[in-house]
Protein backbone atom coordinates (compact mmCIF):
# COMPACT_ATOMS: atom_id res chain seq x y z
CA UNK A 1 0.00 0.00 0.00
CA UNK A 2 1.17 3.47 -0.61
CA UNK A 3 2.12 5.34 2.02
CA UNK A 4 1.18 9.32 2.34
CA UNK A 5 2.94 11.87 4.16
CA UNK A 6 0.41 14.59 5.17
CA UNK A 7 0.50 17.81 4.44
CA UNK A 8 1.50 20.77 6.68
CA UNK A 9 -2.15 22.78 5.56
CA UNK A 10 -3.73 19.76 6.03
CA UNK A 11 -2.63 18.77 9.77
CA UNK A 12 -4.12 22.59 9.91
CA UNK A 13 -7.20 22.24 8.48
CA UNK A 14 -7.89 19.28 10.68
CA UNK A 15 -7.93 21.00 13.88
CA UNK A 16 -10.59 22.95 12.89
CA UNK A 17 -14.31 22.47 12.75
CA UNK A 18 -16.21 20.89 9.93
CA UNK A 19 -18.23 24.33 9.24
CA UNK A 20 -14.51 25.85 9.10
CA UNK A 21 -13.04 23.46 7.13
CA UNK A 22 -15.64 23.75 4.42
CA UNK A 23 -15.60 27.68 4.20
CA UNK A 24 -11.93 27.38 4.00
CA UNK A 25 -11.61 25.05 1.28
CA UNK A 26 -13.64 27.12 -0.88
CA UNK A 27 -12.69 30.78 -0.07
CA UNK A 28 -9.11 30.71 1.21
CA UNK A 29 -7.10 27.89 -0.20
CA UNK A 30 -5.33 28.00 -3.55
CA UNK A 31 -4.84 25.24 -6.52
CA UNK A 32 -1.67 25.39 -5.54
CA UNK A 33 -1.52 25.44 -1.87
CA UNK A 34 -2.33 22.02 -1.24
CA UNK A 35 -1.13 19.99 -4.12
CA UNK A 36 -1.49 16.47 -2.96
CA UNK A 37 -5.15 17.06 -0.72
CA UNK A 38 -6.89 15.73 -3.60
CA UNK A 39 -5.18 12.38 -3.74
CA UNK A 40 -5.08 12.13 0.05
CA UNK A 41 -7.02 8.90 1.75
CA UNK A 42 -9.30 11.48 3.25
CA UNK A 43 -11.61 13.72 1.85
CA UNK A 44 -13.79 16.58 2.42
CA UNK A 45 -17.38 17.48 1.61
CA UNK A 46 -17.97 19.44 -1.86
CA UNK A 47 -14.44 18.40 -2.96
CA UNK A 48 -13.99 16.81 -6.27
CA UNK A 49 -10.67 14.81 -6.66
CA UNK A 50 -9.51 14.56 -10.05
CA UNK A 51 -9.96 10.85 -11.38
CA UNK A 52 -6.68 9.37 -10.89
CA UNK A 53 -6.74 9.59 -6.89
CA UNK A 54 -6.71 6.66 -4.64
CA UNK A 55 -10.05 7.23 -2.90
CA UNK A 56 -12.13 6.55 -5.72
CA UNK A 57 -14.78 9.03 -4.54
CA UNK A 58 -17.63 8.96 -7.28
CA UNK A 59 -19.53 12.44 -5.98
CA UNK A 60 -20.85 14.52 -3.07
CA UNK A 61 -23.85 16.75 -3.74
CA UNK A 62 -24.97 19.07 -0.86
CA UNK A 63 -28.73 20.46 -0.89
CA UNK A 64 -29.18 23.82 -1.11
CA UNK A 65 -30.51 24.83 2.09
CA UNK A 66 -29.92 27.62 4.30
CA UNK A 67 -30.42 25.44 7.21
CA UNK A 68 -26.90 24.35 8.70
CA UNK A 69 -25.37 20.67 7.93
CA UNK A 70 -23.05 17.96 9.51
CA UNK A 71 -20.22 17.42 7.68
CA UNK A 72 -18.45 13.55 8.16
CA UNK A 73 -15.13 12.52 6.79
CA UNK A 74 -15.45 9.36 5.31
CA UNK A 75 -13.06 6.91 3.99
CA UNK A 76 -13.79 3.61 1.68
CA UNK A 77 -10.90 1.97 0.06
CA UNK A 78 -11.84 0.21 -3.41
CA UNK A 79 -16.07 1.45 -2.99
CA UNK A 80 -18.20 3.32 -4.91
CA UNK A 81 -19.34 5.86 -2.49
CA UNK A 82 -22.38 8.11 -2.66
CA UNK A 83 -23.02 10.91 -0.30
CA UNK A 84 -26.81 11.77 0.46
CA UNK A 85 -26.99 15.08 2.24
CA UNK A 86 -30.25 16.38 3.66
CA UNK A 87 -31.13 19.31 5.95
CA UNK A 88 -31.04 18.67 9.75
CA UNK A 89 -33.80 20.97 10.60
CA UNK A 90 -36.23 19.11 8.50
CA UNK A 91 -35.94 15.91 10.98
CA UNK A 92 -33.81 13.60 8.68
CA UNK A 93 -30.39 12.63 9.08
CA UNK A 94 -27.32 12.14 6.53
CA UNK A 95 -27.27 8.86 4.42
CA UNK A 96 -24.40 7.01 2.74
CA UNK A 97 -25.13 4.45 0.20
CA UNK A 98 -22.34 2.43 -0.30
CA UNK A 99 -21.83 -0.23 -2.80
CA UNK A 100 -18.79 -2.06 -2.16
CA UNK A 101 -17.87 -5.57 -2.92
CA UNK A 102 -18.49 -7.11 0.56
CA UNK A 103 -21.91 -5.90 0.52
CA UNK A 104 -22.45 -7.86 -2.60
CA UNK A 105 -20.89 -10.89 -1.29
CA UNK A 106 -23.06 -10.29 2.37
CA UNK A 107 -26.33 -10.13 0.06
CA UNK A 108 -25.31 -13.06 -2.52
CA UNK A 109 -24.27 -15.08 1.01
CA UNK A 110 -27.62 -14.60 2.59
CA UNK A 111 -29.41 -16.04 -0.27
CA UNK A 112 -27.22 -18.95 -0.99
CA UNK A 113 -27.48 -19.85 2.78
CA UNK A 114 -31.22 -20.03 2.41
CA UNK A 115 -30.83 -21.97 -0.80
CA UNK A 116 -28.36 -24.14 1.56
CA UNK A 117 -30.76 -24.17 4.28
CA UNK A 118 -33.53 -25.86 2.45
CA UNK A 119 -30.92 -28.06 0.58
CA UNK A 120 -29.28 -29.34 3.93
CA UNK A 121 -32.96 -29.66 5.26
CA UNK A 122 -33.87 -33.62 6.46
CA UNK A 123 -35.97 -35.29 3.84
CA UNK A 124 -38.05 -38.80 4.53
CA UNK A 125 -38.41 -41.42 1.86
CA UNK A 126 -41.78 -42.92 1.49
CA UNK A 127 -44.03 -45.28 -0.28
CA UNK A 128 -47.97 -43.45 -0.97
CA UNK A 129 -50.83 -46.25 -1.49
CA UNK A 130 -54.48 -44.26 -2.40
CA UNK A 131 -58.11 -45.08 -1.60
CA UNK A 132 -57.79 -48.02 -3.92
CA UNK A 133 -54.31 -49.84 -2.75
CA UNK A 134 -52.46 -48.81 -5.70
CA UNK A 135 -49.34 -47.49 -5.15
CA UNK A 136 -49.04 -43.73 -5.77
CA UNK A 137 -45.25 -42.72 -5.07
CA UNK A 138 -42.46 -45.50 -4.54
CA UNK A 139 -39.56 -44.77 -2.80
CA UNK A 140 -40.18 -40.60 -3.07
CA UNK A 141 -38.42 -38.19 -0.91
CA UNK A 142 -39.90 -35.08 0.62
CA UNK A 143 -38.71 -32.46 2.54
CA UNK A 144 -40.27 -32.16 6.40
CA UNK A 145 -41.80 -28.89 5.16
CA UNK A 146 -43.66 -30.33 2.40
CA UNK A 147 -45.14 -33.43 4.66
CA UNK A 148 -45.84 -30.94 7.41
CA UNK A 149 -47.95 -28.21 5.06
CA UNK A 150 -49.41 -30.46 2.50
CA UNK A 151 -50.86 -32.79 5.42
CA UNK A 152 -51.63 -30.03 8.36
CA UNK A 153 -48.88 -31.78 10.63
CA UNK A 154 -46.65 -30.07 12.54
CA UNK A 155 -42.70 -30.44 12.91
CA UNK A 156 -42.77 -32.33 16.15
CA UNK A 157 -45.15 -34.70 14.78
CA UNK A 158 -42.88 -35.58 12.26
CA UNK A 159 -40.49 -36.91 15.02
CA UNK A 160 -42.59 -39.70 16.12
CA UNK A 161 -41.91 -41.32 12.89
CA UNK A 162 -38.69 -39.97 11.98
CA UNK A 163 -36.84 -42.68 10.46
CA UNK A 164 -33.30 -41.00 11.16
CA UNK A 165 -33.61 -41.31 14.31
CA UNK A 166 -33.15 -44.65 16.68
CA UNK A 167 -34.11 -45.76 19.51
CA UNK A 168 -37.75 -44.08 19.56
CA UNK A 169 -40.85 -45.32 21.73
CA UNK A 170 -43.40 -46.84 19.62
CA UNK A 171 -46.33 -44.13 19.40
CA UNK A 172 -50.24 -43.70 17.83
CA UNK A 173 -50.65 -39.79 17.53
CA UNK A 174 -54.12 -38.95 16.42
CA UNK A 175 -54.32 -35.36 14.74
CA UNK A 176 -56.76 -33.34 13.01
CA UNK A 177 -56.59 -34.90 9.20
CA UNK A 178 -54.01 -38.17 9.70
CA UNK A 179 -53.28 -40.76 12.31
CA UNK A 180 -49.56 -41.03 12.83
CA UNK A 181 -48.53 -44.60 14.01
CA UNK A 182 -44.59 -45.70 14.69
CA UNK A 183 -45.10 -49.49 15.75
CA UNK A 184 -41.62 -52.19 15.72
CA UNK A 185 -40.75 -52.24 11.71
CA UNK A 186 -43.72 -49.83 10.52
CA UNK A 187 -43.95 -45.80 10.99
CA UNK A 188 -46.53 -45.01 8.62
CA UNK A 189 -49.29 -41.96 8.14
CA UNK A 190 -52.86 -42.75 7.64
CA UNK A 191 -55.34 -40.75 6.12
CA UNK A 192 -59.01 -41.00 4.76
CA UNK A 193 -58.02 -41.48 1.76
CA UNK A 194 -54.09 -42.07 1.65
CA UNK A 195 -51.40 -43.97 3.20
CA UNK A 196 -47.97 -43.37 3.24
CA UNK A 197 -45.59 -45.75 4.70
CA UNK A 198 -42.21 -44.45 5.44
CA UNK A 199 -38.87 -46.45 4.59
CA UNK A 200 -37.10 -47.13 7.33
CA UNK A 201 -33.18 -46.74 7.28
CA UNK A 202 -31.20 -49.72 7.94
CA UNK A 203 -33.57 -51.42 9.02
CA UNK A 204 -33.26 -55.64 8.61
CA UNK A 205 -36.80 -56.54 8.70
CA UNK A 206 -37.43 -56.86 5.14
CA UNK A 207 -39.40 -59.97 4.93
CA UNK A 208 -42.09 -58.76 7.38
CA UNK A 209 -41.80 -55.43 5.53
CA UNK A 210 -42.75 -57.42 2.22
CA UNK A 211 -45.51 -59.38 3.28
CA UNK A 212 -47.07 -56.11 5.35
CA UNK A 213 -47.30 -54.22 1.88
CA UNK A 214 -48.83 -56.80 0.30
CA UNK A 215 -51.23 -57.16 2.81
CA UNK A 216 -52.10 -53.60 3.10
CA UNK A 217 -52.52 -53.68 -0.76
CA UNK A 218 -55.47 -56.44 -0.16
CA UNK A 219 -57.29 -54.84 2.64
CA UNK A 220 -57.23 -51.27 0.95
CA UNK A 221 -58.47 -52.57 -2.56
CA UNK A 222 -61.47 -54.13 -0.07
CA UNK A 223 -64.70 -52.31 0.22
CA UNK A 224 -68.25 -52.55 1.37
CA UNK A 225 -69.42 -56.12 3.32
CA UNK A 226 -66.12 -57.14 2.00
CA UNK A 227 -64.29 -55.27 4.54
CA UNK A 228 -66.35 -55.49 7.02
CA UNK A 229 -67.76 -52.40 7.28
CA UNK A 230 -64.59 -50.56 8.57
CA UNK A 231 -63.64 -47.75 6.93
CA UNK A 232 -60.24 -46.94 4.64
CA UNK A 233 -57.88 -45.59 7.92
CA UNK A 234 -59.26 -48.85 9.88
CA UNK A 235 -58.26 -51.12 7.26
CA UNK A 236 -54.86 -49.69 7.14
CA UNK A 237 -54.56 -49.60 10.80
CA UNK A 238 -55.18 -53.03 11.46
CA UNK A 239 -52.82 -54.03 8.59
CA UNK A 240 -50.33 -52.48 10.72
CA UNK A 241 -51.17 -54.12 14.11
CA UNK A 242 -51.40 -57.57 11.66
CA UNK A 243 -48.17 -57.57 10.90
CA UNK A 244 -46.81 -55.90 14.08
CA UNK A 245 -48.16 -58.97 16.36
CA UNK A 246 -47.00 -61.29 13.38
CA UNK A 247 -43.10 -59.68 13.90
CA UNK A 248 -43.58 -60.11 17.53
CA UNK A 249 -44.45 -63.53 17.58
CA UNK A 250 -42.28 -64.75 15.03
CA UNK A 251 -39.48 -62.92 17.37
CA UNK A 252 -41.03 -64.56 20.49
CA UNK A 253 -41.09 -68.00 19.21
CA UNK A 254 -37.07 -67.61 18.04
CA UNK A 255 -35.81 -67.05 21.39
CA UNK A 256 -38.59 -69.29 23.36
CA UNK A 257 -36.80 -72.33 21.05
CA UNK A 258 -33.05 -71.23 22.00
CA UNK A 259 -33.88 -70.09 25.12
CA UNK A 260 -35.75 -73.50 26.75
CA UNK A 261 -32.79 -75.63 24.88
CA UNK A 262 -30.85 -73.66 27.00
CA UNK A 263 -32.05 -74.07 30.18
CA UNK A 264 -32.44 -77.77 29.87
CA UNK A 265 -28.34 -77.53 28.94
CA UNK A 266 -28.04 -75.97 32.11
CA UNK A 267 -29.69 -77.99 34.59
CA UNK A 268 -27.36 -80.99 33.47
CA UNK A 269 -23.81 -79.56 33.29
CA UNK A 270 -22.53 -76.04 33.81
CA UNK A 271 -19.89 -74.49 31.64
CA UNK A 272 -18.55 -71.13 31.21
CA UNK A 273 -19.71 -70.99 27.23
CA UNK A 274 -23.57 -71.75 28.12
CA UNK A 275 -22.74 -69.01 31.17
CA UNK A 276 -22.42 -66.71 28.20
CA UNK A 277 -24.94 -67.84 26.13
CA UNK A 278 -27.41 -67.58 29.03
CA UNK A 279 -26.31 -63.38 29.28
CA UNK A 280 -26.79 -62.65 25.78
CA UNK A 281 -30.36 -64.13 25.41
CA UNK A 282 -30.69 -62.07 29.26
CA UNK A 283 -30.16 -59.05 27.09
CA UNK A 284 -32.32 -59.49 24.12
CA UNK A 285 -34.94 -60.99 26.03
CA UNK A 286 -35.33 -57.97 28.25
CA UNK A 287 -35.18 -55.82 24.85
CA UNK A 288 -37.30 -57.38 23.31
CA UNK A 289 -40.16 -57.26 26.85
CA UNK A 290 -39.48 -53.40 26.85
CA UNK A 291 -40.25 -52.73 23.23
CA UNK A 292 -43.66 -54.97 23.93
CA UNK A 293 -44.41 -53.01 26.71
CA UNK A 294 -43.84 -50.15 24.89
CA UNK A 295 -46.40 -51.02 22.40
CA UNK A 296 -48.47 -51.73 24.90
CA UNK A 297 -48.34 -48.36 26.54
CA UNK A 298 -49.13 -46.86 23.44
CA UNK A 299 -52.33 -48.79 22.38
CA UNK A 300 -53.33 -47.97 26.23
CA UNK A 301 -52.73 -44.54 25.80
CA UNK A 302 -54.90 -44.25 23.12
CA UNK A 303 -57.54 -46.02 24.56
CA UNK A 304 -57.81 -44.15 27.40
CA UNK A 305 -58.58 -41.20 25.31
CA UNK A 306 -62.39 -41.02 24.26
CA UNK A 307 -61.35 -37.65 22.16
CA UNK A 308 -58.58 -39.30 20.31
CA UNK A 309 -61.04 -42.54 19.65
CA UNK A 310 -63.39 -40.24 17.94
CA UNK A 311 -61.43 -38.49 16.02
CA UNK A 312 -59.61 -41.47 14.25
CA UNK A 313 -62.70 -41.68 12.57
CA UNK A 314 -61.15 -39.75 9.43
CA UNK A 315 -63.53 -41.16 6.71
CA UNK A 316 -66.88 -39.83 8.45
CA UNK A 317 -64.48 -36.65 9.42
CA UNK A 318 -63.96 -36.08 5.78
CA UNK A 319 -67.66 -36.13 4.64
CA UNK A 320 -68.62 -33.93 7.33
CA UNK A 321 -70.10 -36.11 9.77
CA UNK A 322 -67.45 -36.28 13.22
CA UNK A 323 -68.30 -38.98 15.18
CA UNK A 324 -68.88 -37.70 19.05
CA UNK A 325 -66.73 -38.09 21.56
CA UNK A 326 -68.62 -41.40 22.97
CA UNK A 327 -69.14 -42.91 19.98
CA UNK A 328 -65.93 -44.87 18.87
CA UNK A 329 -67.09 -48.81 19.41
CA UNK A 330 -65.61 -49.76 16.41
CA UNK A 331 -62.55 -48.79 16.93
CA UNK A 332 -62.51 -49.74 20.52
CA UNK A 333 -62.96 -53.26 20.05
CA UNK A 334 -60.52 -53.30 17.09
CA UNK A 335 -57.32 -51.74 19.88
CA UNK A 336 -58.80 -53.84 22.56
CA UNK A 337 -58.75 -56.98 20.06
CA UNK A 338 -54.75 -56.65 19.32
CA UNK A 339 -53.92 -55.48 23.02
CA UNK A 340 -54.78 -58.64 24.06
CA UNK A 341 -52.52 -60.42 21.65
CA UNK A 342 -49.95 -57.83 22.81
CA UNK A 343 -49.96 -58.41 26.30
CA UNK A 344 -50.17 -62.18 25.56
CA UNK A 345 -46.70 -61.49 23.76
CA UNK A 346 -45.78 -59.56 26.75
CA UNK A 347 -46.51 -62.03 29.34
CA UNK A 348 -44.67 -65.36 27.54
CA UNK A 349 -41.61 -63.13 27.61
CA UNK A 350 -41.88 -61.90 31.65
CA UNK A 351 -42.44 -65.36 31.75
CA UNK A 352 -39.66 -67.20 29.59
CA UNK A 353 -37.39 -64.03 31.69
CA UNK A 354 -38.48 -65.26 35.04
CA UNK A 355 -37.21 -68.58 34.09
CA UNK A 356 -34.09 -67.49 32.68
CA UNK A 357 -33.74 -65.44 36.02
CA UNK A 358 -34.60 -68.77 38.47
CA UNK A 359 -31.70 -70.30 36.33
CA UNK A 360 -29.18 -67.75 36.90
CA UNK A 361 -30.11 -68.04 39.92
CA UNK A 362 -30.07 -71.43 40.44
CA UNK A 363 -26.30 -71.87 38.54
CA UNK A 364 -25.06 -69.08 40.98
CA UNK A 365 -25.66 -70.83 43.81
CA UNK A 366 -24.54 -74.06 42.54
CA UNK A 367 -21.21 -72.49 41.71
CA UNK A 368 -20.94 -70.51 44.86
CA UNK A 369 -21.79 -74.02 46.45
CA UNK A 370 -18.51 -75.64 44.02
CA UNK A 371 -16.46 -72.68 45.34
CA UNK A 372 -17.15 -73.28 49.08
CA UNK A 373 -16.36 -76.95 48.62
CA UNK A 374 -12.77 -76.00 46.89
CA UNK A 375 -12.51 -73.57 49.76
CA UNK A 376 -12.84 -76.42 52.54
CA UNK A 377 -10.13 -78.53 50.66
CA UNK A 378 -8.16 -76.20 50.71
CA UNK A 379 -8.69 -75.59 54.37
CA UNK A 380 -8.54 -79.18 55.73
CA UNK A 381 -5.40 -79.34 53.45
CA UNK A 382 -3.90 -76.81 55.38
CA UNK A 383 -4.28 -78.40 58.29
CA UNK A 384 -3.06 -81.31 57.43
CA UNK A 385 -0.26 -79.13 56.22
CA UNK A 386 -0.36 -77.76 59.73
CA UNK A 387 -0.31 -81.37 61.62
CA UNK A 388 2.66 -82.01 59.04
CA UNK A 389 4.79 -79.37 60.22
CA UNK A 390 4.40 -80.66 63.65
CA UNK A 391 5.81 -83.68 63.50
CA UNK A 392 8.43 -82.14 61.18
CA UNK A 393 9.68 -80.12 63.96
CA UNK A 394 10.34 -83.17 66.40
CA UNK A 395 12.25 -84.51 63.60
CA UNK A 396 14.29 -80.88 63.46
CA UNK A 397 15.06 -81.10 66.49
CA UNK A 398 16.98 -84.50 66.96
CA UNK A 399 18.54 -83.70 63.30
CA UNK A 400 20.66 -81.44 65.56
CA UNK A 401 24.39 -82.13 65.40
CA UNK A 402 23.65 -82.52 69.18
CA UNK A 403 24.03 -85.02 71.62
CA UNK A 404 21.03 -86.18 72.87
CA UNK A 405 21.87 -89.14 75.16
CA UNK A 406 19.35 -91.62 73.01
CA UNK A 407 21.17 -92.78 69.85
CA UNK A 408 22.15 -95.95 71.72
CA UNK A 409 18.75 -96.46 73.05
CA UNK A 410 16.83 -99.02 70.89
CA UNK A 411 13.07 -97.92 71.53
CA UNK A 412 14.27 -94.00 70.77
CA UNK A 413 13.33 -94.18 66.99
CA UNK A 414 10.01 -95.66 67.33
CA UNK A 415 9.10 -93.65 70.17
CA UNK A 416 10.09 -90.35 68.65
CA UNK A 417 8.21 -91.29 65.70
CA UNK A 418 5.38 -92.49 67.47
CA UNK A 419 5.08 -89.06 69.24
CA UNK A 420 5.68 -86.98 65.61
CA UNK A 421 2.43 -88.91 64.27
CA UNK A 422 0.57 -88.44 66.87
CA UNK A 423 1.34 -84.62 66.88
CA UNK A 424 0.51 -84.70 63.26
CA UNK A 425 -2.99 -86.75 64.00
CA UNK A 426 -4.07 -84.42 67.29
CA UNK A 427 -2.87 -81.21 65.34
CA UNK A 428 -5.08 -82.19 61.91
CA UNK A 429 -8.04 -83.34 64.59
CA UNK A 430 -8.52 -80.36 66.59
CA UNK A 431 -7.89 -77.98 63.24
CA UNK A 432 -10.73 -79.98 61.66
CA UNK A 433 -13.30 -79.79 64.62
CA UNK A 434 -12.49 -75.88 65.11
CA UNK A 435 -13.63 -75.56 61.49
CA UNK A 436 -16.61 -77.67 61.26
CA UNK A 437 -17.56 -75.49 64.53
CA UNK A 438 -17.50 -72.56 62.67
CA UNK A 439 -19.22 -73.82 59.23
CA UNK A 440 -22.17 -74.51 61.72
CA UNK A 441 -21.97 -71.67 63.44
CA UNK A 442 -22.07 -69.21 60.01
CA UNK A 443 -24.73 -71.76 58.65
CA UNK A 444 -27.14 -71.34 61.40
Amino acid sequence: MATHSTPRHFTALLKTTPTNLTRRLHTNTRPHSLPDLACHPFFTPNHHPPSGCLGQVRTFSRSASPLPHNHTNFFASGAKTAWISRPIGAGSARGLATDTPAAAASSTGVKQSGKMGQKNEMKLRCTEFDHSGSVKTTAGEFLKSELCAHHGLQPRDLRKIDTHLLNQMPAILVRSEAILVNLAHIRALIKADLVVLFDSYGSTDSYNQSIFVYDLQERLRLSGAKAGGLPFEFRALEAIFISVISSLQSEMEVLDSLVTRLLAELEERIEPQQLKELLQYTKKLSKFEKDVLSIRGAITEVLEQDEDLAAMYLTAKKSGAPRDSSDHEEIELLLETYLKQVEEIANTATTLLANMRSTEEISNIILDANRNALLLFELKLAMGMLGVSGGALIASLFGMNLRSYMEENPYAFGIVSGGAIAVVGITFWVSLRKMRRLVRMMVC
